[in-house]
C-alpha cells in the first residue's frame, strides 16, 4: 500500500530529471565545446576529380557522405581521406557534402562545385553550409533527426533545467513529510 503512495513522488522527481538530461548530453566531456570544422580541398572540382576530405577537430571515426562519391569514412587518428566525384556528376551544380564526428555526434554540410573545365586550385578555407536559398543537391531525401535543434550547451537551460530538479525535489520532500506528520496525529 505505501508503495502506491509514494510511486507518484518517485515519478515527478523522474520527469524532473528527464528534463534536465538532454542537455547534459549535449554538453562536452572537458565542459566546454568542441570544434568541428570539416574541410573539402579543392571546393571546386570537375567530374572525375579527387578530393581530401578533413575531419578537422572530430576525435572520432568521421562519416562522410555525398550524392557526388562514394561514402567514406576517415578513421580515428586520422585527420584526412579522400574520394573520387563521380563521372557522372552534374556540372555546374553545387552538392552538399555530409560530414558526421563519430566521436560526438555532431553533423556539418559543406558545399561541393562541380564545374566544366579543370579541377581549380586547392583552398585551405573551408565553405560554409548551404542556406535556405542556395541550389545545393540533397541527394536521397531528407534526413532525421536533431539536426541543428542540439548545437550547444545554453548556461540559461542549464539552470532552468536544475530549477524543475529542485523544485520537484522540493515538492516530493513536501509532501512526504506531510503525509508523515499526518498520521502521527
Amino acid at each position: 500500500m505505501r508503495a502506491i503512495r509514494v510511486a507518484p513522488l518517485a515519478l515527478l522527481g523522474g520527469g524532473a530529471l528527464t528534463l534536465i538530461a538532454p542537455s547534459a548530453a549535449f554538453a562536452s566531456p572537458g565542459g566546454g565545446t568542441t570544434t568541428f570544422n570539416p574541410t573539402i580541398t579543392p571546393s571546386v572540382i570537375a567530374p572525375g576529380g579527387r578530393v581530401t576530405l578533413g575531419s578537422g577537430g572530430c576525435t572520432g571515426e568521421t562519416t562522410v557522405s555525398s550524392g557526388v562519391f562514394d561514402t567514406t569514412v576517415i578513421p580515428s587518428g586520422s585527420t584526412t581521406g579522400s574520394a573520387t566525384v563521380d563521372t557522372g556528376a552534374r556540372r555546374g551544380a553545387v552538392y552538399a557534402v555530409t560530414f558526421r564526428c563519430g566521436s560526438t555526434g555532431t553533423s556539418r554540410n559543406v558545399n561541393l562545385t562541380i564545374t566544366g573545365g579543370a579541377t581549380s586550385t586547392p583552398t585551405a578555407t573551408p565553405t560554409t553550409v548551404p542556406t535556405a536559398s542556395s541550389t545545393a543537391l540533397v541527394p536521397g531525401g531528407v534526413r532525421g533527426g536533431l539536426g541543428g535543434s542540439a548545437g550547444s550547451t545554453d548556461t540559461v537551460e542549464v539552470a532552468a533545467g536544475a530549477a524543475l530538479v529542485a523544485a520537484a525535489a522540493g515538492g516530493a520532500l513536501y509532501f512526504a513529510r506531510r503525509r508523515t506528520a499526518d498520521r502521527r496525529h
